[in-house]
């Protein structure tokens, strides 16, 4: 038995695999520290510029970011089949830097709609992060493409330090409130901009730029891609609806501001340290069944909501939010690598994400309306709605397919 064949039976990545997906993880945990800084302090930091009759669209930066996603997906994802991740990577966190500054120059001017567009560009980026997943697949061998997927999935565990740490001590250090967080996010997006640089992506090969393809739509209506799509979107958008709203609720239930970075910090920990072995349990109990064990504890966030609010019941209902949302994610991101060949899967990842952030786009607006105008039980109900469609589409797939794909 030789080297690779040693590794292979061992379940081991290679060294060189390892490394570059380590370093793509850090990038991961960066960009969405960034992005979890944003989700913490976003919504808070419009406040203190807007007067009360615009509270109800305090999440509307938020919103644009997701906006910025689903209008940057299809772009970013087939310039990257042309010309490379590296490319589109790095064009990504310039954006960052550019959104994020945005975002502080319109905060110092006490301009709701500077900060707005500031949101906008910053969603370019994020929709360059969502795409690393993807990346992680082609960065090791075919067999270890859960794992793979887990892994930079898990860089996020680092976010949930990054970002709620620097949501509570940057909002202070000089006025105006919270430009100090935007500028930090200015600032990571140059670090990821510098690490890209190590990270050895694949050359673009012949066949998967120009390589036979067949068009999007038969792609989409695959059953097993519309079910991989409806889980991504509906992990996503639940996870999203209930992460914009909370730090309002706690506000709005008299508990401290101070408290939001808390709570995100346990959400963003239950998103991502289940990264470390969701890939394991999807080689070893099946996709579906993990995917359903999300939905099962995405139920239980919702009832824990419902019982209280609390600290602990937020942090409690956000914990299980996140784990929910990582075991429906990763399960369906992982089915959908299944469904197209290397010469599609530019469109078809990117399609994959237009839909799943257009739904947060709809998720984060109605988030602050819904709890605004109905309040935090209102929208716990509506989220575990959402929760329920998912399990009917993976019940009425199962039926129809009781062979795995």
């Amino acid at each position: 038995m030789n080297g690779s064949e040693a590794l292979a039976a061992a379940d081991i990545l290679p060294r060189r695999s390892l490394r570059n997906i380590g370093l793509l993880a850090v990038c991961q945990a960066l960009t969405q520290g960034s992005n979890t800084l944003m989700f913490a302090s976003s919504a808070l930091a419009v406040l203190t510029i807007v007067p009360a009759d615009m509270r109800v669209w305090a999440n509307l930066p938020i919103t644009m970011q997701h906006l910025g996603v689903m209008l940057s997906v299809f772009p970013a994802s087939m310039l990257m089949q042309r010309a490379g991740r590296r490319l589109g990577f790095r064009l990504g966190s310039l954006m960052g830097m550019l959104g994020a500054s945005c975002a502080a120059i319109g905060l110092g001017m006490g301009s709701f709609l500077v900060m707005c567009l500031g949101g906008l560009m910053l969603g370019n980026a994020v929709a360059c992060m969502q795409l690393y997943r993807f990346a992680a697949v082609e960065l090791a061998p075919g067999r270890f493409r859960a794992q793979a997927i887990s892994y930079v999935t898990a860089g996020g565990i680092f976010a949930g330090f990054i970002g709620p740490t620097l949501a509570h001590y940057t909002p202070e250090l000089w006025l105006p409130t919270f430009q100090a967080s935007f500028v930090a996010v200015v600032c990571i997006h140059f670090l990821v901009f510098c690490l890209l640089g190590f990270i050895e992506f694949p050359a673009v090969q012949k066949e998967e730029a120009a390589g036979p393809q067949r068009p999007l739509f038969e792609i989409i209506t695959q059953p097993t891609y519309m079910v991989a799509a409806s889980g991504g979107m509906i992990a996503f958008g639940v996870m999203s609806f209930v992460m914009a709203a909370s730090p309002l609720a706690i506000v709005a239930c008299g508990l401290s501001k101070e408290e939001a970075p808390y709570t995100i910090f346990v959400h963003v920990m239950g998103m991502f340290v289940p990264s470390f072995f969701t890939g394991h349990l999807i080689s070893r109990y099946g996709i579906f069944n993990v995917m359903v064990g999300g939905i099962v504890l995405l139920v239980a966030g919702v009832v824990v909501a419902l019982t209280g609010v609390t600290v602990w019941h937020f942090r409690g209902a956000l914990t299980l939010n996140g784990i929910g949302w990582n075991f429906l994610f990763v399960g369906a991101t992982t089915l959908l690598t299944t469904t197209y060949r290397p010469s599609e899967r530019g469109k078809a990842q990117a399609f994959n994400d237009c839909m799943v952030f257009a739904t947060t786009t709809v998720a984060s607006l109605m988030a602050g309306v819904m709890l605004e105008l109905k309040g935090w039980a209102v929208l716990n109900y509506l989220a575990l709605a959402l929760v329920c469609v998912a399990l009917l589409v993976i019940g009425v797939f199962r039926w129809r397919h009781p062979v795995r794909p």
